[in-house]
């Protein structure tokens, strides 16, 4: 199984999962279902995929990038690994390190 993003050509981005990644990029560019986010944002550019060996483990990981600010998904697509742990820490009041800081 592969997630995968695409960018748009209106420059949104696109994740998705398949088990067959030539295909369905294939489906994406050729337009074949019209009620798909991708269909009027043609032509459309794969930027990341990564491959799972757990079907339920790509599932899991597509669920969350979709999910992700713009930010966070070009980290990943970029490889900036430090800027995606930054991104992906909680910074609200309710976090345990605001908490410990506090308790300091």
């Amino acid at each position: 199984m592969f997630v995968y993003i695409l960018k748009c050509f209106d420059n949104s981005y696109y994740t998705g999962v398949t088990n067959n990644l030539d295909r369905r990029l294939a489906e994406h560019n050729s337009g074949i279902n019209k009620d798909c986010y991708t269909y009027t944002r043609r032509p459309l550019e794969l930027v990341y995929h990564e491959k799972f060996q757990n079907p339920m483990d790509a599932i899991s990981f597509e669920k969350k990038v979709k999910k992700w600010t713009r930010r966070k998904k070009e980290s990943l697509i970029n490889e900036n690994w430090d800027e995606l742990k930054n991104l992906a820490e909680c910074k609200n009041k309710t976090s345990h390190k605001f908490y410990n800081k506090k308790k300091q």
